[in-house]
Parts: C-alpha cells; sequence; structure tokens
C-alpha cells in the first residue's frame, strides 16, 4: 500500500477523533488524556496529543498513532487497520492484483470471492431465502450481514473459484474445501454444502471464516459447520459480529453475549446491537480481553437448560478473575434469543432488562430451587462465595455478603469467616478486619518522580523554538542540586526515554499556565529528597559511630543532621512562599 494513502488518512482523521470513538476523551491543556485500554487503571495516564498525532501512556509504556492503535485494539494486521481508517477517512485505497499480495491478503481476497457466490446462490434459491424470513430475518439484516447458501453438490463452490483462477492450494488454505475419499474423483471436495452460510467478519469487517447451518437434507451432517482453523480464523480470538457492535458497546457500556447465529443477527435486527457470539467455541480470555477493552460490563444470555447454565456460568467466573462485571439473563426453557424476539420481543427486551448480577442471580437460583437450613448454607459456600471473593472491590465485597446475609439468614461475621477460607486471589479486596492477603500496591520512588517530570520539561523546551522557560537557568539549578556528575549520569538515563519525556510535558504544560511555578516546586521538591536520602545515610553512620564510641566522629555527624533539618526547614519555608 503506497505511503500516499496513509498520508491522505492521517491528513483527514485527527488521533483524537480516531480514539474517541473507542475512549472517553478528557481534555488536558492542549491534549487529551483517557483510561489506557491496555491495561487496567483508575487514573487516566494515556495521553494523546494533538499536534504530533500519537499517543502514550505512562502507566504500561504503549505507544503510536491511529494505525497502531486500531492494530492493537481491534487485533488486526496493518492492512487490517487501514482498510477500517480508509473507509471512515473516506480515502480510497490503490487495488493490487492477487499475485502482488502476501498470503493473508490472497486468503481474504477468496474468501471474498466465496461470499460473492454464496449470496449470488441465495437470491437464487426462493426456499432457502423464505426460511430466513420464516425465522424472522428481514431483508434488510439478511443483506447487511450477507448471508448465503452453498449449494448441495460436492464441486460447486471449488470449481467456481477455479474459474477465477484461484488454486486449490488456496481454498484448501482459506478453509473452503478438504482433501479426503469422496465421490468427487480427486479427493477434494467443499466443506460447505446444502447450508445457509453465515459469513464471520474480523473486527475491520473483513471475512476470515463462514458458519454454515445445514438446510437440505443430508445424513450424518452436524446441524451448524464452521470453518476450520486457518491464518485468519483463530477460534478463541474471534468473536462473531464484534465488527458491528464495537461501537454501540462502547455507546451502550456493556456487551450482550449470545452462543448462535440466528441469535446474534435476530438480537441486531431488535435493537440490540451491542451483541456478539461466539464462532463455535466456549469464550475464552482472550475473547473476554478483546471485549474488556470496550466496556468492562458484561452480560450473558442463556436458556433455561442445565447446559445453557453451566457454560455461561464457567465464561462468567472467568470474566471476574478479570475484573469485569458480569451479568445473567436467563430465557424460558425451550427457548432461545432468537425464537423469543420472533414470538415476543417485549418480553425479550423485559429479561434482559431485569438481568441480575452473576452473584445475586446464583444466589436467588439456589434459594429457588427449595433448597434451606444447612443444604443451602454448604451450596452458598461452596459456590457463591469464591465469588465474592473474586470481587477486587471491599465495597461491592460487602454488598453481597449483607445480600447473603439477608436472604439466608446468616450473621455477616460468619460469612468473612467463611469467605476467608475460600483462597481469594490477589486481586481480591476483603476489607482490612478480615484480609488474609494483603493487597500490593504499586509504589513509586518520589525522586525518580521529580527528576522525570523535570528531565521531561527540559528536553521538551530546548526543543522549542518559543521557549515558555529559561531551559540554561534550569540546568545550572539541576547541577547544583545533582552536582557535575550526578548531572550528566542523570541526562544519560533518561535520554533513553527522551520522546515519553517530552509527550509527558507536552501533555501537562501544553496550556503554559503553570509551568514555572511547577519548575521551582520541581526543584525544592528533588533538592528535599536528596537532602532526606542523605539525612538517612547520616543516621545509619551515626548510629554506628555511637555503638562504636567514636565520639569525635558522632559529633561531626550530629551536626551534619542538624544543618541538613535546617535546609530542609528552610525549603519548607520557601515552598509556602510560592
Amino acid at each position: 500500500m503506497s505511503s500516499s494513502s496513509v498520508e491522505k488518512i492521517k491528513e483527514r482523521l485527527s488521533i483524537s477523533d480516531v480514539l474517541a470513538t473507542y475512549l472517553k476523551l478528557e481534555k488536558a491543556g492542549q491534549n487529551f488524556k483517557a483510561r489506557c485500554p491496555f491495561h487496567n487503571e483508575k487514573t487516566p495516564s494515556f495521553f494523546l496529543s494533538s499536534s504530533r498525532n500519537t499517543y502514550y501512556c505512562f502507566g504500561c509504556g504503549v505507544k503510536g498513532d491511529i494505525f497502531t492503535f486500531v492494530q492493537e485494539f481491534e487485533g488486526v494486521d496493518f492492512v487490517g487497520a487501514l482498510n477500517l481508517l480508509a473507509e471512515r477517512a473516506g480515502v480510497e485505497l490503490e487495488k493490487f492484483e492477487p499475485k502482488n499480495k502476501e498470503e493473508k491478503d490472497e486468503i481474504f481476497s477468496v474468501l471474498e470471492k466465496a461470499a460473492v457466490f454464496f449470496e449470488k446462490n441465495l437470491k437464487e434459491n426462493p426456499k432457502a431465502l423464505q426460511y430466513l424470513k420464516d425465522r424472522g430475518l428481514i431483508s434488510l439484516t439478511i443483506e447487511k450481514w450477507r448471508l448465503g447458501y452453498a449449494p448441495n453438490e460436492w464441486r460447486r463452490l471449488s470449481g467456481h473459484l477455479e474459474g477465477e483462477g484461484v488454486s486449490r492450494g488456496r481454498m484448501e488454505t482459506a478453509g473452503l474445501i478438504k482433501k479426503g475419499v469422496r465421490e468427487t474423483g480427486d479427493g477434494f471436495y467443499d466443506v460447505f454444502r446444502g447450508r445457509i452460510v453465515f459469513p464471520i467478519n474480523d473486527t475491520s469487517g473483513r471475512i476470515i471464516a463462514f458458519s454454515g447451518r445445514i438446510f437440505d437434507e443430508t445424513p450424518d451432517a452436524p446441524k451448524y459447520l464452521n470453518s476450520p482453523e486457518t491464518p485468519l480464523f483463530v477460534k478463541s480470538e474471534t468473536l462473531h459480529g464484534l465488527d458491528k457492535a464495537k461501537i454501540a458497546i462502547r455507546k451502550k457500556d456493556y456487551t450482550m453475549l449470545v452462543e448462535g447465529q440466528m441469535d446474534l443477527l435476530m438480537c441486531h435486527q431488535a435493537g440490540f446491537d451491542n451483541t456478539v457470539a461466539s464462532s463455535g467455541t466456549a469464550f475464552t480470555e482472550a475473547h473476554l480481553s478483546k471485549l474488556k477493552r470496550l466496556s468492562n460490563r458484561i452480560l450473558f444470555l442463556f436458556d433455561g437448560d442445565g447446559a445453557g447454565f453451566q457454560a455461561s456460568l464457567k465464561s462468567g467466573n472467568l470474566a471476574l478473575s478479570l475484573g469485569m462485571e458480569v451479568k445473567f439473563a436467563e430465557l424460558p426453557k425451550g427457548d432461545d434469543p432468537a425464537e423469543m424476539i420472533r414470538k415476543d420481543s417485549v418480553a425479550f427486551t423485559d429479561i434482559v432488562k431485569n438481568s441480575k448480577h452473576v452473584i445475586d442471580f446464583y444466589l436467588d437460583r439456589l434459594i429457588k430451587e427449595g433448597l434451606s437450613g444447612r443444604a443451602l448454607l454448604k451450596e452458598v459456600e461452596k459456590k457463591v462465595l469464591p465469588y465474592i471473593a473474586m470481587l477486587q472491590s471491599s465495597i461491592e465485597q460487602s454488598h453481597f455478603v449483607s445480600q447473603v446475609s439477608k436472604k439466608c439468614s446468616i450473621k455477616e461475621e460468619a460469612i468473612w469467616s467463611d469467605l476467608r477460607k475460600t483462597g481469594q486471589s490477589e486481586r481480591s479486596a476483603i476489607p482490612a478486619r478480615i484480609a488474609v492477603v494483603p493487597q500490593e500496591k504499586e509504589t513509586w520512588n518520589r525522586r525518580n518522580y521529580v527528576e522525570r517530570r523535570l528531565f521531561g520539561i527540559l528536553f521538551w523546551q530546548e526543543g522549542e523554538k518559543e521557549k515558555l522557560i529559561d531551559t540554561g537557568k534550569l540546568r545550572v539549578a539541576l547541577t547544583g542540586t545533582l552536582g557535575d556528575e550526578n548531572l550528566v549520569k542523570a541526562l544519560q538515563e533518561h535520554k533513553i526515554f527522551r520522546e515519553e519525556l517530552i509527550f509527558e510535558a507536552e501533555s501537562y504544560y501544553g496550556d503554559k499556565t503553570h509551568i514555572s511555578r511547577d519548575v521551582e516546586e520541581l526543584l525544592i521538591g528533588l533538592t528535599e529528597d536528596m537532602l532526606r536520602e542523605r539525612f538517612v545515610t547520616v543516621m545509619r553512620q551515626l548510629d554506628g559511630a555511637e555503638k562504636a564510641k567514636d565520639e569525635k566522629l558522632a559529633a561531626n555527624l550530629l551536626a551534619d543532621c542538624q544543618e541538613i533539618t535546617k535546609r530542609l526547614a528552610e525549603l519548607s519555608e520557601k515552598r509556602r512562599a510560592t
């Protein structure tokens, strides 16, 4: 892809415009900040530079431009990010012949040809079209999701693709044909035959696989059949419908999870456009991590049979362990989302609205099953308390402990006592009075933080034509505080992170209003920190001198301590005066 296309996209799309569709941005001077989508944090440390059109996170170190962000966030390659951003920017990309494309691009091309073939065959099959409409789908949904039909013939698709110059090897790599002993004569046959075909897209909207539901009577054929895994399609990482749901997930701040293809399409058609489905596999940590970047809240929707509940419970457990807020919504036995929407969309909407937190849901389910007394207490201890222990918030834990206490008539202290025995994870946050594992907190060396800020300002301002501070005076002040040798060493250490430090300084001081005051305060703080470090060292030496009964050395060290204390008091007074 030519660099001109990339530049055109960058000219038309600012980094704030692009990232605002994924993150909640806050103004920070001339720039923006947000909570980083690539690691857990409560305080925003993810900054966007409007002038540079780049981003940087001071928490985890990720950085880049709109292309790297879309690649990381969407889980696509550069071409996928390019296509997605080009469509948004209204930039027409240059077309390349398949022979000039890399393997993945060739597979994309083959799958697109197959999708067009399936779509054409569906339009020519009134019976298959009527089946989809009888299931509740309207023409707009069928077209939007590019549904198709695979003729019930062994080599209809492969013959068509051969006519368009696609090799059998490429078809096999794309998951469209298989080799085996079949009545095709040469052993190759189409994977999808006699099926309604649902394309599966990556997050940029490109087709990466297909899912086929049996339509024509075929002995011993499975009801649903998915493409095999390919260089493009990894089941444990692919969520069907995420390309169409991601904006709605961000806007509504929760994801709705279903299992079937028809469930997914009917939910979107009914306005639940924040719905996604797994692609023939259980929900994995990779699935949930993708969704967590869009929203921390997730709703599992399942039918009332035991298998559906157990599968959702397992996935909910995993989501809780990742720190997500998990809710459950249970449909009447025998109903799936697609059928219920078709029969009674109002009732379906009510079920979604009345969804419950997984802990409330499970607790109410145990009570509904008629358990009471000792049997109920044992089930609560075994199945409910582990979920409470996974919660990262002590306030949430206290809330659910109170709920269990009220609904089961158990004293809260007894519940807290049992909760200690559940072997909670490191991220659990039981109140301090009964905590078993103390929560580890990230600590920052204050002096390193102050140095980082000062050198960031120095590097930034030395590169600016119109300076906001006198950088010469700042260097002199740093020399006076650190000393010549330590200044050279510090400059070498911080130059490794020069770009990040400049980004940080620019983000904090882009409004130009308080930089001079902050520089003065930071210099005071750096001097105080060095004096405190010196004080600790001298106190240790003093303790050693006193134990060795070296009165002369002890007297000199005591005088040093007094001098340091005096200087700290002067700096404190100076700080109050600024």
